[in-house]
């Protein structure tokens, strides 16, 4: 497979690795960026992996709560002026209406439901009419739909370019709610996998040391050290990426001490309120996650379209 110029510039912005270290690790696995950024971080190329998938399609995520239920929808269009457009933003919020009252568990079996607003209809109709209108292919990508007993919210972030939500076993309180916006602008900061460690699979953690493990061999200064002491570095390391990527062990993004935990902090909030506010579940979802747009010379187009 030819290497291009852009295919390396890319795995460089994703993972800090330098020029030909990226273009070897893309020669490596025939240009396959996710077994590349594997070979960088073992390699211990890669200073900060930003994001398992490119980022690239238009659109906007959108959040609906009402009553214990909570829905969380990504709907894509071709580009950005159409994600700005009211008629695209309203059918949007129609669509994680829609999903509230929807017993559907994924997107071909809502495109099938009734829509709400015209039951001469299904929610593929709808869109399919949405798209005559504006002019432009769009595509309901995801959803999601919690169903709690407890305290849930939402949080948009970017005019809809990342949405949160997030559920709690806590006292319905105003504290709270404030409290769990809190955390959804961190989930949305700083993009936690895992609310504990206590979520992290076994499977996840022996790929992560193995990463690790394969780092220290690299390195001809650490690979001479004793085993005890590898293992003892291994697990040092860990512990800390599992403080970057598990909730309640982030530092808090409103610290006042720069250093208060976000278990710590709810820990703070449950004392206040005088109950206890257990985090059961968080949803992210960033508009375009791990998908490519097409790119296109806007010169090129204008002459074809006069041609």
């Amino acid at each position: 497979m030819t290497i291009t110029a852009a295919m390396v510039k890319e795995l460089r912005e994703l993972t800090g690795a330098g020029v030909m270290a990226c273009k070897n690790a893309l020669v490596e696995t025939d240009g396959n960026q996710e077994e590349a950024i594997e070979v960088l971080r073992k390699k211990g190329e890669a200073s900060a992996v930003k994001k398992a998938g490119r980022i690239a399609a238009e659109g906007i995520v959108y959040t609906a709560v009402k009553e214990g239920r909570a829905a969380i929808v990504e709907v894509n269009s071709e580009t950005d002026f159409v994600a700005k457009n009211e008629k695209f933003q309203t059918f949007v919020a129609n669509v994680a209406d829609q999903i509230l009252d929807s017993d559907a568990k994924d997107v071909d079996t809502l495109m099938t439901d009734t829509w709400k607003l015209d039951p001469a209809k299904t929610v593929k109709d709808e869109l399919v009419s949405q798209i005559a209108v504006i002019g432009e292919n769009m595509n309901i990508r995801r959803f999601e739909k919690l169903v709690t007993d407890g305290v849930v919210v939402s949080y948009i972030h970017g005019g809809g370019r990342i949405g949160v939500l997030v559920e709690a076993d806590a006292p319905k309180d105003a504290a709270v709610e404030e409290a769990l916006r809190n955390i959804a602008m961190q989930i949305a900061a700083l993009n936690a996998k895992f609310i504990s460690t206590d979520e992290i699979s076994a499977e996840y953690i022996e790929h992560e040391k193995s990463i690790l493990k394969e780092q220290i061999m690299n390195d001809p200064k650490e690979s001479q050290k004793p085993e005890k002491v590898i293992e003892g570095m291994i697990m040092g390391r860990l512990n800390k990426q599992f403080k970057e990527v598990c909730l309640l062990d982030q530092v808090y993004v409103k610290a006042e001490d720069g250093k208060q935990s976000v278990a710590k902090y709810l820990e703070q909030v449950s004392k206040a309120v005088g109950e206890a506010i257990t985090l059961k579940k968080f949803v992210r979802f960033e508009t375009g996650e791990g998908l490519e747009k097409k790119e296109e010379n806007f010169a090129e187009e204008v002459a074809a379209q006069m041609k």
